[in-house]
Order: C-alpha cells, then structure tokens, then sequence
C-alpha cells in the first residue's frame, strides 16, 4: 500500500480517507481486502479514530463493506453501481468540456498540453502506473478549464466506482487507447469544437463496456 505525505492543513480523518480511497481506486487495495483500523493507523501514523472515520465514510460510498463481528472489506465491484457512477459521469463530463470550449483560459490549456505530453511520453515507455496517474490529473484539468474544480471535488466519491475500473482496464486490458483520446479532447478543446469534444467524451467513457468481459475472465475474483 502506498501512502502519501500530509497535506497542510489537512485533518487526520481526511488525510486517511485520501489515502484510503486512492489505494482502493489504484487497486494497492483490492476489492474483498480486510481493513484493519490498527495496521492502517499505524502505516498512516494517525490514532484509530479519523481511519475509522474514513471507513465509514467510504462505506457511505459503497466502496467498503462493514460486516459487524468480521470487520471492514473493500468492497468487490458491483456492475450495477459502475454502471451508474459512469452515466454520473458522463453527464457531467460532457457538460464540463462543452464549457472547457468555450472558456478554458490559456495556462491551463498550457497545463493540459503539458499533461498528454507526458502521457504520449511514458505512453512510449509501457509505463501503465504513470499513465492512470496522469489520467486523472487530465480529467481534473478538464474542470478546472471549466472552473468547476469544486463540482470535481463533491462529486469524486460518487466516481470512486467506475474509477477503480478504469485502473483494472488498465492493468488488465493495456489498451492505452485513452491516451490517444486525451490528445482528441485537448484538440477539441482547443478549437472550440464542442461537438467533437461531446462525442470524444462519450466514446472515452464508453471503453469500460468494452474491456468488461475480459476483465471479468482475467479477475472473476474481484466482481460481485
């Protein structure tokens, strides 16, 4: 399990929730894991209180189970709640990069370019970690060229579902196709082509159907 620096200003009880739900989301953690509060308290290096928190906030989430006299379990992937985290998704998705056409300010059009250049980069190197990771910092820069960060931030718990998919689509499938359709969306974006933007959304969130069967095959163990 990887885990990451404090931030300033940042409680124990979010830091733990951060951690927590990024190592379920990157699959350190996977789906059927025990949740132990004293090892995670421990590696954390906070009191069992905020990670207790923390898993009962993700429980409210769906992505961890609490079985009373078992414990805590990541919870497995349930299709029903994919399915549904996605179409959230993508509404919102394509709600955001039509206003990223219309309004997304140069830096971070300059911070996106940055971003698929890296992409394209480790893309070249087979290097599917870095480009998960970049992966979300695009689809964060996407609303931030839209200045919807905070609609970003409430509505990532919800997304915690469909994303930790897209980790296994990765992993599983190394079908880097969506570093090709980041390079569409940042073109689009920059032509002010809404049309193009909508569609190219679509089809991006759409690869999680394609590379479901496989997926299932490869790791039956993981899906409810």
């Amino acid at each position: 399990m990887h885990t990451s620096e404090r931030l300033p200003r940042e409680t124990a009880r979010d830091f733990a929730f951060r951690v927590l739900r990024d190592n379920i989301v990157s699959l350190d953690l996977k789906p059927g894991t025990l949740i132990s509060e004293n090892e995670m308290a421990m590696e954390f290096g906070v009191s069992r209180t905020p990670v207790r928190e923390a898993i009962i906030d993700l429980a409210k989430a769906g992505i961890i189970e609490i079985l009373p006299q078992r414990g805590s379990y990541v919870s497995l992937i349930d299709p029903s709640m994919v399915e549904e985290s996605r179409f959230v998704r993508k509404i919102l998705d394509k709600a955001v990069i039509e206003l990223a056409c219309e309004i997304a300010p140069k830096d971070v059009i300059d911070e996106i370019e940055e971003n698929v250049h890296l992409q394209e980069f480790y893309l070249e190197k087979e290097d599917a970690d870095r480009i998960y990771m970049l992966d979300n910092q695009f689809h964060y820069l996407i609303y931030k060229a839209a200045g919807k960060e905070t609609t970003y931030d409430m509505s990532s718990t919800m997304m915690l579902h469909f994303d930790r998919v897209r980790t296994l689509s990765v992993e599983t499938v190394k079908d880097l196709k969506i570093v090709k359709d980041h390079r569409e969306m940042l073109e689009a974006i920059k032509a002010g082509d809404k049309e193009t933007a909508v569609f190219l959304v679509e089809k991006h969130l759409g690869r999680y159907k394609l590379d479901e069967a496989q997926m299932r095959q490869e790791h039956p163990e993981y899906f409810k």
